[in-house]
Parts: structure tokens; C-alpha cells; sequence
């Protein structure tokens, strides 16, 4: 196995150019787990530590655009009013070891059904910056996942950001592990308000070959929060809206049976996270979140 350790940008993607199977490392905290127990044998293995924009973060007017290599503390730590979905995925990540070194764009890179980050993205609606010496391109989130850790990076490409709308609206997040801490999700969910649009978006983890949203709940929601008049009147969302609302987001999962839970445990829990995280963002839209609508 070589090591290649580029001093910049330009370096890298020439690296990644020259050497196509070339896996990119940073936090580390995803790859190095599969060389350890021999389930990867890279040819190459990147450094790209030495690259410090990677590291860094912008707060633009609309949007956060996040370096590959920001840990998921910075996250929690700087930007939990802009990216609240993705600062409650953050705390749930492993160690707060791991979630020093680890962070979005090595999740996104090993496209793990199971990566703490995706439903939090995909409830956002983010875009994958990816770059090659061909150019910059963005990918929205919904495309990106392709098939059971995989993604939809050309080989010659690297992922430099992931940019994420900021939260209009209550954002929050939900997992299931055999223990608290330090454990892959047996299942996860993440839901988004986004209340200039007056839409919902969702993300489901580890209950199907790749992260996905729940579309047809989303849609249902949608519908019954626009024909009922919730946004304008901020009334509690009725039973029979929220058990809607989770059967579909069940139902939305394609799951299997594995050591960490069932696939029919997995359709229920994920059922029990859609119904909990509506309410949760519902009661934080009918009082902060509403109180923001009209002073704006």
C-alpha cells in the first residue's frame, strides 16, 4: 500500500487524477475501521490532512458551506443554530474522540447506509461539492447515493464540501443503538421544517441499501399541513395526520436482518422516530419557531 500526502488542493486532485483508486483520508475513522479488520486493501492510500481549507467553514446569507474535514465537534460546537439537524446527528456520532477526527465528508465518501450524517442531509437538502482537474461540480443529496456504499463520485473525483441551506425552521433527529454510545444505528431518522417553502423533508438511515427519504409521507404531510391550515394557525397536528404520517415513513424502508435488529423491528422503530420528531419540530414551529415567522 503507498501513501500519498499532497500539500494542496491542486496536488490532491492531480494525485486523484493520476491514481484513480487513490482512498482519500482524513478523520480516518471510517477507512482505517476496514483496513484494520482487512475488509479494504487500498493501493493507495491520500493523506489529505496537510489541506487545511478542507478544515474550514463559511456562513453565507443562505447557506453553510462545510469542509470535507470539519469535525463533527465544530459542528456541535459552532454551528448547532445554523445546522441543528446535523449538530443532533453529530452528537450521537461514536466517542467524542471519533467525533474530533471524523466528520460529513468521510461519511459521505464511504456512503455507509448506516453513516450518522445522511439523514440529517438529506432532511436538509444539501449539495456535495465534488472536484477533479476537469472542474467543480454540485451534487444534490438526493443523488448521490447510488447502491450499498456507493456514491456517485467519478473515480477521478473528491468531495472539497458539502453545502447546507440554513435552518428556516425546527430541524431534529432520532437513533436507535443497542447502547448509547460508540454503536453503528440500528436505524435512524431525521426530519426537516422548512418554513419559506412550507415543506417537510425526511432521512432515513440504516434501513435500506442506501439512505433515503420518506417521499410519500413527506408528501402526505405536505398536503395536510397546506388543506388543514397548520401553517397559518400553528394547531397541534392531529393523531390520525402523525400515525399517517409514520405508517408511510415505515413503509418507505427496505431493511434487512442483521445482528443489530430485524427488518421488522427496524419498519416499526422508524415508524415510532417519524411520529416523535414530528412532534417534537411541530411544538418548536408552534412556539419559537412561529414567533421567528412573524417578526421576519
Amino acid at each position: 500500500m503507498d501513501f500519498l500526502r499532497p500539500a494542496s488542493w491542486e496536488e490532491a486532485l492531480a494525485a486523484k487524477a493520476e491514481h484513480p483508486t487513490a482512498v482519500p483520508i482524513a478523520g480516518g475513522t471510517d477507512v482505517m475501521v476496514e483496513i484494520n479488520f482487512d475488509h479494504r486493501r487500498p493501493e493507495y492510500l491520500m493523506d489529505l490532512n496537510r489541506i487545511g481549507e478542507l478544515s474550514e467553514w463559511q456562513v453565507g446569507s443562505d447557506a453553510v458551506r462545510l469542509g470535507a474535514s470539519v469535525p463533527y465537534s465544530a459542528v456541535m460546537e459552532h454551528l448547532r443554530a445554523e445546522l441543528p439537524g446535523l449538530a443532533l446527528a453529530s452528537h450521537t456520532v461514536a466517542s467524542p474522540q471519533i467525533r474530533n477526527r471524523g466528520g460529513v465528508g468521510g461519511n459521505l465518501g464511504t456512503a455507509s447506509p448506516a453513516g450518522d450524517a445522511h439523514p440529517a442531509l438529506l432532511a436538509a437538502g444539501a449539495e456535495v461539492e465534488a472536484a477533479s482537474v476537469r472542474g467543480t461540480r454540485m451534487i444534490p443529496i438526493d443523488d448521490f447515493y447510488t447502491g450499498v456504499k456507493r456514491n456517485a463520485l467519478a473515480p477521478d473525483e473528491l468531495i472539497r464540501a458539502v453545502h447546507i441551506k440554513k435552518a428556516d425552521g425546527p430541524q431534529q433527529y432520532s437513533k436507535v443503538g443497542t447502547r448509547n454510545a460508540m454503536v453503528i444505528a440500528v436505524c435512524a431518522f431525521g426530519l426537516a421544517l422548512h418554513r419559506e417553502t412550507r415543506t417537510v423533508r425526511t432521512g432515513i438511515g440504516s434501513a435500506a441499501p442506501t439512505p433515503v427519504r420518506a417521499r410519500e409521507a413527506e408528501e402526505f404531510l405536505n398536503a395536510a399541513l397546506e388543506e388543514g391550515g397548520f401553517w397559518e394557525s400553528g394547531k397541534i397536528i392531529t393523531p390520525s395526520v402523525a400515525k399517517q404520517f409514520a405508517q408511510l415513513a415505515a413503509g418507505a424502508c427496505n431493511p434487512i436482518d442483521d445482528v443489530r435488529g430485524t427488518a421488522a423491528y427496524r419498519r416499526h422503530a422508524v415508524g415510532i422516530m417519524a411520529r416523535r420528531t414530528l412532534g417534537w419540530t411541530w411544538e418548536q414551529y408552534r412556539g419559537a419557531g412561529r414567533t421567528l415567522e412573524g417578526a421576519a
